[in-house]
């Protein structure tokens, strides 16, 4: 509401010539800053943008983990198998061995001689092989304990993973419902140059010139303000999603000597336009809304055309869930 004040004060300023040099330019510094602002809170937005990809790269990554720990876990168990059939062997060589030595006792002196030293070279073998074994066993003891240990991890991740995973349905589905409950509220709007669209995990309401503005105008057609007040309605109901108001221009030049310097400047005060219809008579958080211009460097047509020009004067109010939840996960 200040930047209003300060844009008519400016303007009134410009008409009359009455203000002095130095208050003017006072009042222009003040309406740059409200511009910089501005472009602050879109750099916010595109920040929130680009960290929902970064949650769904993490999840992905984690996925990737989990498998390659599942497979890890495979690859112990069949090498505990393997170290329990190997000492099975082991265990019925000694028993043949036992055995062989009993009935040597039965036979002649020399033949027990001969016997007792390959019983002697074969106990060397066993032991040999009993410490080999013990140190598999170890090995396996440890194993198992790492194996264990990644298990609990995997179970942590895997529960981080289910709830990041529910968390993004919880949106998804809040986006659903929301488009249909916007696309309810406006039904008989979408063949007079509105449009609904859903992407990124957002809700796009895409406005056109013909129904909000008149042509180089900032004041909101009656029929355009209609359809912004059921949208408040939803927006009412509704008062976990952040609102952000986008104004685009075509590429043509404002008119030299008109009210606009440029059309930055008549995208940005399109949409605090369409921010105070909205406030208006509703119980909608001021600080829910953010009010942006983007001039013509947004087109939907960068054909030189006047239907592609008329495509792009547009207003797009950018519905957004809140993402605390997945930041809480994420920390």
């Amino acid at each position: 509401m200040k930047n209003y004040f300060i844009s008519l004060f400016i303007l009134s300023v410009l008409f009359s010539g009455c203000v002095p040099l130095m208050k003017f330019k006072t009042l222009q510094q003040q309406h740059d800053n409200c511009l910089q602002e501005q472009e602050k809170l879109k750099a916010e937005n595109d920040n929130l943008s680009a960290e929902n990809k970064e949650i769904r790269s993490a999840l992905e990554v984690l996925q990737q983990d989990f498998n390659k720990k599942a497979e890890a876990e495979k690859d112990c168990k069949e090498n505990y198998t393997s170290l329990e059939l190997k000492y099975n062997q082991i265990s019925k060589d000694y028993e043949d061995l036992r055995e062989a030595q009993q009935a040597l006792l039965k036979g002649s002196e020399q033949e027990i001689r001969k016997l007792m030293a390959e019983l002697q070279l074969s106990q060397e073998d066993l032991q040999e092989k009993e410490s080999a074994l013990n140190k598999l066993s170890n090995t396996l003891d440890e194993k198992k304990k790492n194996l264990e240990k990644t298990e609990a991890e995997l179970e942590q991740r895997n529960a981080r993973l289910s709830e990041l995973e529910k968390v993004l349905q919880e949106q998804e589905k809040t986006v659903i419902a929301l488009k249909k409950a916007v696309s309810d509220a406006l039904t008989g709007f979408e063949n007079e140059g509105l449009t609904i669209t859903q992407k990124n995990g957002k809700v796009y309401v895409s406005l056109e010139e013909k129904l909000l503005f008149p042509s180089g105008s900032v004041t909101v057609d009656p029929k355009g303000a209609a359809a912004l007040k059921k949208l408040a309605g939803v927006l009412e109901k509704n008062p976990d999603i952040s609102i952000m108001i986008e104004g685009h221009t075509d590429d043509v030049p404002v008119i030299p000597g008109s009210s606009f310097k440029d059309n930055w400047d008549l995208s940005v005060l399109r949409a605090t336009s369409v921010v105070r219809i909205l406030l208006q008579g509703s119980s909608i958080d001021p600080k829910r809304l953010t009010a942006s211009g983007h001039g013509e460097f947004f087109p939907l047509d960068p054909a030189k055309t006047p239907d592609a020009r008329q495509k792009n004067r547009r207003t797009e109010i950018i519905l957004s869930p809140k993402l605390e939840a997945l930041y809480k996960l994420i920390e």
